[in-house]
């Protein structure tokens, strides 16, 4: 796997941001119970590393949804796989993502949760492709600002594969035509 050219977030950096992101929502949230909210797959490695930086009682439950596929562009649609346990009735809401990039899956999800009537929504992402966006969307919390390029990597990943790499790297396109063609 390459690691020597192309964009890069490494290991540290990542680390050193979420202890910053950390620190904010704690801030933020003094005194209460958020409840975190973590959008399946992508996010458990993010959401993970973030409430464990926490200083504070959280409560953790997890979205499953579908916009990508096996393909590098979202569809557009977006299916949950997997609905939230807890009801967030009243409740403060951590919405954890790992990327925002069209914004179209997160302010599915963001309307779909405050249906709920939750107290409030926050909304913390690790990457956001800004130039990408095609709705708006407010971001909280925001980890990263990255280039328009398709990324791997710390839970990103590419038909299932590069989410356990613990650094964030693009994926080019030879290796695209290397895991389509291991996928026949």
């Amino acid at each position: 796997m390459r690691k020597s050219s192309g964009f890069l977030i490494s290991e540290d950096q990542i680390r050193q941001r979420i202890t910053e992101l950390a620190s904010q929502i704690e801030k933020d949230f003094m005194g209460e119970v958020p409840i975190l909210v973590g959008i399946l797959k992508g996010s458990f490695v993010f959401l993970a590393d973030l409430m464990r930086k926490l200083n504070m009682d959280v409560q953790v439950d997890f979205l499953g949804v579908s916009s990508y596929g096996k393909s590098t562009k979202t569809s557009g649609i977006v299916k949950i796989l997997k609905d939230l346990g807890t009801s967030i009735e009243g409740r403060d809401v951590i919405l954890v993502e790992d990327i925002c990039d069209s914004g179209l899956t997160l302010k599915y999800i963001v309307d779909l949760l405050r249906s709920r009537k939750p107290r409030t929504i926050k909304v913390c992402v690790l990457l956001d492709k800004k130039e990408r966006k095609v709705v708006n969307i407010n971001l909280d919390y925001v980890g990263f600002e990255v280039p328009d390029r398709f990324l791997v990597g710390y839970g990103l990943d590419y038909g299932e594969r590069y989410r356990n790499l613990p650094y964030i790297r693009e994926l080019f396109p030879e290796e695209l035509s290397e895991a389509e063609s291991d996928e026949k």
